[in-house]
C-alpha cells in the first residue's frame, strides 16, 4: 500500500471531486496476511467488507514466504516468542485464535503440509494454496477486492471514514491499517501504516529492520573471507539466545541464527558467538592429554568447517602442540570459542529485512480488539502493529490473529 506523501490524506472540500461514494461496512487498506484474515472474518460475519491494495493480486508477501512454500505458522507459537513494548499485548488475540485453529483451516482446505524444523510448518506443494485459501474464505464472505488501486485520500468526519482510490470513493464506520510494515520495498512495502496512525493521532515505536543480516567493518571485516561458509552456533545478545545455524557473507553475518538475534540487537551492541554449543567446559584442556600432539587448527578442524577452523585457529594466536600449551592458555582460547565477540556496524536494511520491529503503539489499541481507544472504528493490525515474532512462521501467526480478532469486532 504506497500513496505519495503530499496526497496522503485529505480533508473535506480538498479531496478531489468525485461523483458518488460507495457505503461499506469496513474498509481494509492492505490484501496481505492479517488484512485477508480480517476481511474474511468479518465479510462471514455479514459485514460489507472493501479490501484494497495497490498491488494486482493479494498475498504477494505470502507468495514469496518460504522460498515459496509459505511458513505459515509455528507450532510453538507462544507471547514470550514476540518482541513489542507491551510483552502482554498480543496475549488475548493469539488465546483466542492459535496456530491450531490456523492449521484447520489448512487442513479443511486438504493443503498438504510438513514441519521443517523447530516446530515451522510449511506447505508441502506452493504458498499459492495459502493465498488461494484465503481469497475463497473472503469470497464465502462477499468480499470486494479493489486491486492495484493506489489510496489517495483517508479521512475521518461525521462517525465514517472516507477513501479515496483511483477514480473511486468509499466509506464505512470502520478503517483497518493492514499496510504492513517498509520491510521488502521491492514487494512495494512501505511506511504509509506509521504515517496514517499518526494522522489520526496515534504513536508509533520508532522501528528498525528485523530478521535481518548483520554487517561488519574494521578488523572484523577480515571474516568476509568465509563467505559462504556456516556451522551450528549460539548467537547471544543481552539475555537473548538463540541456537542455530550461522552463515557468514561478504558483509558480514547471516543465517537463522544471525536473523534472529538480530531482531534484539541495536547500534553500537555487540553480540556473542558460541562456535562450539556442544562442547563441555576444559574440552581442550581434555584433548592436550589425550592427544598432546594436536593442534588448535586440528582440534578445531574436526568440529567446525575447515575454513572457519583455520580462521579462528589464525585468531586465537596458539601455535604448536597442545602439550606445549598451558591450560590457562587453552581454557582462555575455549572463552573466547563460546563467546566470541563481535561489533556489527549495521544490518543490511529494510531490502534485507524480513520484518520490521516496531509499528502502531500497542498502548494505544485494544487487546481484545485491535480498535484504536481514542479514535472509534480505527484498527491496526499485523505487522503495522509493534508486535514482531522470532523466524519461522511466528509472525504469520501474529497476522492470522490480530485480523481474526479485529474481524470479530467490527
Amino acid at each position: 500500500m504506497q500513496a505519495t506523501r503530499h496526497s496522503l490524506f485529505c480533508h473535506g472540500s480538498g479531496c478531489a471531486p468525485v461523483t458518488a461514494v460507495d457505503q461499506y461496512d469496513v474498509v481494509i487498506l492492505g490484501a496481505g496476511a492479517a488484512g485477508m484474515m480480517c476481511a474474511a472474518v468479518a465479510g462471514q460475519r455479514g459485514r460489507r467488507v472493501l479490501l484494497i491494495d495497490r498491488a494486482d493480486e493479494p498475498g504477494k508477501k505470502i507468495l514469496i514466504s518460504g522460498g515459496g512454500r509459505c511458513n505459515f505458522t509455528n507450532l510453538h507459537a507462544a507471547p514470550d516468542r514476540y518482541i513489542s513494548a507491551n510483552p502482554h499485548f498480543m496475549k488475548s488475540a493469539m488465546s483466542r485464535y492459535s496456530q491450531h485453529d490456523f492449521i484447520g483451516m489448512v487442513d479443511r482446505y486438504c493443503i498438504a503440509w510438513h514441519e521443517k524444523t523447530l516446530g515451522q510448518l510449511f506447505c508441502d506443494g506452493s504458498a499459492r494454496q495459502i493465498v488461494a485459501m484465503l481469497a475463497e474464505e473472503c469470497a464465502m464472505g462477499g468480499v470486494e477486492m479493489a486491486l492495484g488501486a493506489d489510496v489517495t485520500g483517508v479521512e475521518h468526519r461525521d462517525g465514517a471514514y472516507f477513501v479515496s482510490f483511483g477514480a473511486r470513493r468509499a466509506a464505512a464506520p470502520a478503517l483497518v491499517i493492514a499496510t504492513g510494515g517498509p520491510s521488502i520495498p521491492k514487494m512495494g512495502a512501505t511506511g504509509y501504516a506509521y504515517d496514517l496512525a499518526r494522522h489520526f493521532g496515534l504513536k508509533v515505536v520508532e522501528p528498525r529492520p528485523a530478521l535481518v543480516p548483520l554487517t561488519l567493518g574494521g578488523d572484523e571485516a577480515l571474516f568476509r573471507s568465509l563467505s559462504g561458509v556456516s556451522a551450528e552456533v549460539i548467537t547471544r545478545c543481552g539475555k537473548t539466545s538463540f541456537r542455530e545455524a550461522a552463515l557468514f557473507t561478504h558483509k558480514g553475518l547471516s543465517g537463522p541464527a544471525i536473523l534472529q538475534i538480530s531482531s534484539y540487537w541495536r547500534h553500537g551492541q555487540e553480540i556473542g558467538v558460541d562456535f562450539l554449543p556442544a562442547e563441555g567446559e576444559a574440552w581442550l584442556a581434555a584433548l592436550k592429554r589425550a592427544k598432546p600432539r594436536a593442534t588448535v587448527r586440528s582440534a578445531l578442524g574436526g568440529k567446525l568447517p575447515d575454513r572457519l577452523a583455520e580462521a579462528l585457529a589464525e585468531r586465537l594466536e596458539l601455535a604448536g602442540e597442545l602439550g606445549n600449551l598451558t591450560d590457562k592458555a587453552l581454557n582462555a582460547a575455549e572463552r573466547r570459542l563460546a563467546d566470541w565477540r563481535f561489533k556489527p556496524n549495521g544490518t543490511e536494511g529494510y531490502a534485507k529485512a524480513e520484518v520490521t520491529v516496531g509499528g502502531i503503539d500497542t498502548a494505544g489499541l485494544s487487546s481484545k480488539s485491535m480498535e484504536a481507544k481514542r479514535v472509534p472504528g480505527l484498527y491496526a493490525i499485523g505487522e503495522a502493529v509493534d508486535v514482531t515474532g522470532w523466524l519461522g512462521g511466528y509472525n504469520f501467526q501474529w497476522a492470522w490473529a490480530s485480523g481474526w480478532a479485529a474481524g470479530n469486532a467490527i
